[in-house]
């Protein structure tokens, strides 16, 4: 433990960084994941809507720090010819 106050504090708030941006990490991999459920039953319907939904989603956890840019892009990227490809 830290002995100086600026560290001490340092300390408390990493804690509570970490806690808010695991829930944000965790918020954006259930809605890639729905995306993906929907795909995998083959309702395009469903997939399309999971996707609009999940596309800001991903891009706001890009703009908070969760995800860096190139990989919120590709994830959007790759759900969205994922889903395209659905008869």
């Amino acid at each position: 433990m830290p002995n100086i106050a600026s560290s001490e504090k340092r300390v408390r708030t990493t804690a509570k960084r970490t806690a808010i941006n695991t829930s944000r990490r965790t918020r954006v991999r259930g809605f890639i994941r729905k995306v993906e459920e929907a795909i995998k039953s083959g309702d395009k319907k469903a997939a399309l809507a999971a996707l609009k939904a999940a596309e800001p989603e991903i891009m706001r956890g890009v703009t908070k720090g969760v995800l860096h840019k190139n990989t919120g892009s590709r994830k959007v990227s790759r759900l969205s010819k994922r889903v395209a490809k659905l008869s």
